[in-house]
């Protein structure tokens, strides 16, 4: 069969309308089903952020104060992904006025965590503080079932001009950028090696791409042609990176169902999975980047590493920005959302996917179903290649990344048997 993959590409980028597309796949073939996964009567919900910096990077906190801040607002596990930076080595950062670290930020340092926790040496004149390691930070914060570190880096690379960030998550050191001639190419050597090292060190890895529209740094057929892995940022809490698109440029939820729908109906590839972060850098005011916007909800029997990881790797977590779900289950007739609703509050839910018509014409990302309804279940019908559901609340936002942004959670995609 010919490819369809530089005719949906010119499609796609000219933001031509889902009846154009479903006319140009018409005759592509979909993958096999992916297989239903039982859930362990053991396993719970852990709460999490998968992308954060401090002042190893570009961020303004101390490592010890975003760890503090994660902890004290319920969260089960931190991933610090500082720009190809593995914070296992001594590093000290000048204390200036006008800085990222003044004068104030240390003394509030010492006055919350106690003035010996903050080493202060004089070197030239100048005053530095030195940054607390990952090692230290899991002596300080980890408690075995309540607060978990995951080592992790932004690997931070470009290709064509624009930029290209993925983040490594349990990492045991420093993953290189790898670059490459385009950005198709330079994303898959780069979570490549993140792979590589996973089996190096025997660790189980995971790579996601971090804001596919930062800079514009992403179409979506670089999405879509992204194998091995299949994890990217459906919402980042960043404001700067343009989730909702513009004139020209799709919004991360229409990538994520265009990019499914060429890899199920062209390449023969499994639907991506979306995350939620905060991709936080800011921790002395309310701006531009700053903690809790976006996480993630990870269903795992145990908080290890390890387990939050497979499980991940396995789909089995949604993306959240505020909305709780108590359930989600999926067998062969159908997908079933149960929201651990709040007293006073509405919902609804959508459950969206792309379909084939009986006369072969694929349809894109459209809404299958919506209804109010707790549990809210969707009846596959045999003609959906994927299904996602998305649940909104009727409160917005309390620190929105846009104004008037109502609470969410995503639900991953699943893939229903073949009839």
């Amino acid at each position: 069969m010919k490819s369809r993959i530089a005719p949906l590409l010119l499609l796609t980028a000219a933001g031509v309308g889902a009846g154009l597309l479903s006319a140009a796949l018409s005759s592509c073939a979909t993958e096999a089903p992916l297989p239903y996964r039982e859930v362990p009567a053991e396993a719970r919900w852990w709460k999490g952020n998968t992308h954060t910096h401090t002042l190893w990077s570009d961020g303004d906190g101390a490592p010890e104060l975003a760890a503090d801040w994660y902890r004290s607002n319920g969260y089960d596990f931190l991933v610090l992904s500082d720009h190809n930076v593995y914070a296992d080595h001594e590093r000290w950062f000048a204390v200036k006025d006008g800085t990222r670290l003044t004068p104030a930020r240390v003394a509030a340092l010492q006055e919350r965590f106690g003035e010996a926790s903050v080493d202060l040496r004089d070197r030239e004149g100048v005053t530095e503080m030195r940054l607390k390691t990952l090692t230290e930070l899991k002596q300080r914060f980890e408690k075995p079932g309540e607060f978990l570190f995951i080592a992790g880096e932004e690997v931070t690379d470009q290709a064509e001009g624009r930029p290209v960030h993925l983040n490594g998550l349990n990492l045991a050191g420093l993953v290189q950028p790898q670059g490459g001639g385009t950005v198709a190419e330079t994303v898959q050597r780069d979570l490549d090696a993140i792979a590589a090292h996973g089996r190096a060190t025997g660790r189980t890895v995971l790579g996601h791409v971090n804001h596919p529209n930062f800079g514009w740094g992403f179409t979506v057929l670089d999405l879509a042609q992204i194998r091995g892995e299949r994890f990217f940022e459906v919402y980042n809490g960043h404001r700067g990176v343009r989730n909702a698109g513009d004139a020209s440029h799709p919004s991360t939820e229409a990538m994520w169902d265009q990019a499914n729908l060429i890899r199920q109906a062209e390449l023969g590839l499994p639907p991506l999975y979306g995350i939620a972060s905060d991709d936080a850098h800011e921790y002395h005011a309310n701006g531009v980047s700053v903690p809790g916007r976006g996480w993630v909800m990870v269903r795992a029997t145990e908080l290890t590493p390890e387990a939050i990881v497979k499980a991940m790797r396995a789909g089995e977590y949604y993306a959240s920005s505020g909305v709780s779900l108590s359930d989600i289950r999926a067998d062969d007739l159908g997908l079933t959302v149960t929201i651990a609703a709040e007293a006073g509050l509405e919902y609804t839910t959508r459950f969206l996917g792309s379909r084939r018509h009986p006369d072969g014409r694929l349809e894109l990302g459209v809404v299958l179903a919506e209804t109010a309804a707790n549990p809210a279940r969707y009846a596959f019908d045999g003609s959906e290649l994927s299904v996602r559901a998305v649940v909104t609340s009727s409160r917005p936002h309390p620190n929105p990344y846009a104004a008037g942004d109502p609470e969410t959670a995503w639900v991953q995609p699943v893939v229903p048997p073949a009839r």
